[in-house]
C-alpha cells in the first residue's frame, strides 16, 4: 500500500508539473495576440505615411522603427527597463500620475514587445504599399474618395498578402523573444514566464526532458510558421494582376 501510495503520489506531482509548464504557453499566446493587435492598428498608419508621404523626416523615422532588427534584444530591454523603472523620471510618473506599473509585468511586457516587434510588422506592409500602382490611388482622390476610404477600400485589399505576412511575423517574432522579455518582465511564474524564458529556466535547472519538450513545441510553431509564409508568398505570386 506504502508503495502504490508513494506511486500514486509521484503521478500526481507528474501531473501537476506537466499543467504548470502548460502555463508559460498559454501566456505567450496571450502575450503574441495582443501585440499583433496593437501592432496592426499601429503599424497600419505608419506604413502608409513611410510608403506615401514626403517629409524629410522618413528616412529617420523608418531608421528608428527598424532598429530592433540590428539591436541586441538585451539592449533594448535593459533600456526600457530603466526607462520603466519607478527610480527613473519616466517610470515615477507613469505610475503616479497613471497608475501604471510596467516593470516585471504583463503591461510591460506588451509595451516591449511592441516596440520589438514593430519592423516585422512594418517592414512587409510598406514593401507593399510601395508596390502599388500609383494610378489605384490616384484613381480613387480623382473620383472624391477620403483618405480613409482609400486606405480600406483600395491600398489594403490590394496590399493583402503584405498585411497576412506581416501578422504572421510579429505573431511569430512575439512567441519567440526572449532578451526584452527577460530583462523587462524577469520571469516571474505565471505573470512574465513566457515559454522561452520557461525552456531557459528548465535548462539552468538541467531539467533537460523539460527543456525539450519546451523546444519542441516551439520548433514545430516555427516549421509551421515558414510554411505559412511560403503559401502566403505562392499564393501571392500566382494571383493574376
Amino acid at each position: 500500500m506504502a508503495g502504490q501510495g508513494q506511486r500514486n503520489g509521484g503521478g500526481n506531482r507528474v501531473i501537476a508539473l506537466q499543467a504548470a509548464d502548460i502555463q508559460p504557453f498559454w501566456l505567450t499566446l496571450k502575450l503574441a495576440t495582443i501585440t499583433t493587435l496593437v501592432l496592426i492598428v499601429l503599424a497600419i498608419p505608419l506604413a502608409r505615411w513611410l510608403a506615401f508621404g514626403r517629409s524629410p523626416l522618413r528616412p529617420i523615422i523608418e531608421t528608428l522603427c527598424n532598429l530592433p532588427l540590428v539591436l541586441p534584444p538585451t539592449v533594448l530591454g535593459f533600456y526600457l527597463l530603466v526607462s520603466f523603472s519607478p527610480v527613473s523620471f519616466t517610470g515615477r510618473w507613469l505610475q503616479d500620475v497613471l497608475g501604471l506599473k510596467l516593470v516585471f509585468t504583463f503591461s510591460g511586457l506588451v509595451i516591449g514587445s511592441v516596440i520589438f516587434s514593430l519592423p516585422f510588422m512594418l517592414q512587409p506592409l510598406v514593401a507593399a504599399f510601395r508596390q502599388l500602382p500609383s494610378n489605384l490611388i490616384d484613381a480613387a482622390r480623382t473620383l472624391g474618395k477620403t483618405e480613409a476610404t482609400i486606405l480600406a477600400r483600395v491600398i489594403l485589399p490590394n496590399a493583402r498578402a503584405g498585411l497576412l505576412s506581416g501578422t504572421v511575423l510579429a505573431f511569430a517574432h512575439t512567441v519567440g523573444e526572449f532578451g526584452v522579455v527577460l530583462m523587462l518582465g524577469g520571469g516571474v511564474t505565471g505573470d512574465t514566464q513566457v515559454a522561452s524564458i520557461a525552456l531557459y529556466r528548465k535548462v539552468e535547472a538541467l531539467d533537460y526532458a523539460g527543456a525539450h519538450s519546451y523546444a519542441l513545441v516551439l520548433v514545430s510553431f516555427a516549421f509551421v510558421v515558414l510554411l505559412l509564409l511560403r503559401l502566403i508568398q505562392s499564393r501571392s505570386e500566382t494571383r493574376p494582376c
